[in-house]
């Protein structure tokens, strides 16, 4: 602890990624979330830890509910970023034999790039109501099943959402692109269980060796940035009359008991819940996709939802911090919910397992299913690690691909490559990115998550 710090500040991370740690800037940022008001137990940062906007990308931060602030920037800009995982009654073999058809066929139907548009259009009283009911909207429309919403985070739903605390350009911008994948790393990768660490929970999640799988990775599009662009602005210019001082007005932040507060939890919310209806639709697109590639109908294709995790999001919560039970607003920038064995938010199907854990690497690598721990409720506020991480910015990673074909890399790999946007290939190449078995080892070793299974990609469409 320095200066004007309220909490330690305590960082995740292996012996071999704290050399690049201390010359980050994200190291100063874990610094200035411990100095905001209300704040509890410790400033966290896990192995994937990078700049971000305010927070560091992989911060975690509870603040007390009553006395505390939440704060745009410990969010971040695409709310409800998160990840979809499927399991499918395919093989690696199956995907192999028809792998180019298949990456055509879902770039074809799966929209994505910027500012692309989806295939469901909104009038005003239908947004509303993806606003406030999330992914049952989209299952109620015909794009999914109800054991889809017994198979994510919060059933796929914040209820204290409220439309009315979104302004019009937020609400324009969200009725032409549900049900895409958006772009940078987003993305749909198609992939097998290429090792199994945990039988027990493999089984729980439904996941077999060299199982086809399916990984849906976007958030809430045009409609989440603008929230929080908007509330950004608002948070700065109240501030002073807050009381309270910050380190970086990037930290721009209210009283979560203020009316700015409770109106950006519940804008926040609205964005949530658009999340989790577009990746809801991206799933069942893509349903209807393997089943023309594979001609096959649902009950042999069999894909089955394992989990969908949001990152960037703030929860209010209830945890045990310094032996009593608090109620807090956890910010969760860049990281995963991993509640352990037990919780009562979890799904019946894994409750006795724990929560299912989906952490993504690069699009050559690997990715990672893990499951949350009653250590990371202790230590972390039931919170883990959420992807690889960059260790190169786009621009830096765009200067290091310079006359490579990073398409050829991939293909020679065995992984078919579909994408939209002149550098995205460059700017998302796995060396952009840090080493996802690495990241999975901390989380795994520190006990706040257990890993579970590893999967490989053979298809991948990137925004």
């Amino acid at each position: 602890m320095t200066g004007a710090m309220r909490v330690p500040g305590i960082i995740y991370a292996g012996e071999s990624m704290l050399e690049a740690i201390k010359q980050e800037e994200a190291l100063k940022q874990v610094a200035n979330v411990a100095t905001l008001p209300g704040i509890v137990k410790a400033s966290l940062a896990m192995p994937d830890m990078h700049w971000g906007y305010g927070f560091p990308i992989g911060g975690v931060a509870a603040c007390d509910w009553d006395t505390g602030v939440i704060s745009p920037g410990g969010v971040g800009y695409d709310i409800n970023c998160g990840v979809r995982l499927a399991s499918t009654g395919l093989t690696r073999e199956d995907i192999s034999k028809t792998a180019v058809e298949l990456a055509d066929a879902l770039y074809r139907h799966i929209p994505c790039g910027v500012g692309s548009t989806g295939p469901v259009k909104l009038n005003a009283k239908a947004e509303k109501r993806v606003l406030t009911h999330g992914s049952s909207w989209a299952v109620e429309q015909g794009f999914g099943e109800d054991r889809d919403i017994e198979h994510t985070e919060d059933s796929g739903c914040m209820t204290n959402a409220d439309p009315d605390t979104l302004s019009q350009r937020a609400l324009e911008r969200g009725r032409q692109q549900l049900g895409t994948l958006g772009s940078g790393n987003h993305f749909l990768e198609v992939g097998f269980v290429e090792k199994i660490f945990n039988p027990e929970a493999a089984r729980a999640f439904g996941l077999f060796q060299d199982q086809a799988t399916v990984i849906l990775h976007s958030g809430s599009r045009g409609l989440g940035y603008q929230v929080c662009d908007d509330y950004l602005a608002q948070m700065v210019n109240e501030m002073p009359k807050a009381g309270f001082e910050i380190p970086d007005r990037q930290l721009a932040c209210a009283m979560i008991q203020s009316e700015a507060g409770k109106r950006y939890f519940n804008a926040m919310a609205c964005a949530a819940n658009y999340a989790w209806a577009n990746r809801q639709i991206l799933l069942h697109r893509t349903r209807e996709v393997f089943q023309q590639v594979f001609h096959i109908g649902p009950r042999a294709l069999n894909m089955n939802q394992v989990y969908d995790v949001c990152h960037n999001i703030a929860k209010k919560e209830t945890h045990t911090v310094d032996g009593r039970s608090r109620t807090v607003c956890v910010h969760r920038k860049g990281a995963t919910r991993a509640y352990g064995p037990g919780h009562p938010d979890l799904s019946l199907d894994y409750r006795h397992i724990g929560q299912p854990i989906l952490i993504p690497g690069d699009m050559g690598t690997a990715s990672y299913v893990m499951t949350g721990t009653q250590k990371a409720m202790a230590e972390t506020f039931g919170s883990t690690c959420h992807g690889a991480g960059r260790t190169l910015s786009r621009k830096a990673a765009v200067k290091a691909a310079k006359g490579r074909s990073i398409y050829r890399e991939l293909e020679d790999r065995g992984i078919i490559v579909r994408w939209s946007g002149k550098s995205t290939l460059a700017e998302e190449m796995p060396e952009a990115y840090k080493d996802i078995s690495m990241v999975a080892a901390v989380v795994h070793n520190a006990g706040i998550s257990a890993k579970v299974a590893r999967l490989k990609p053979l298809v991948v469409i990137k925004g």
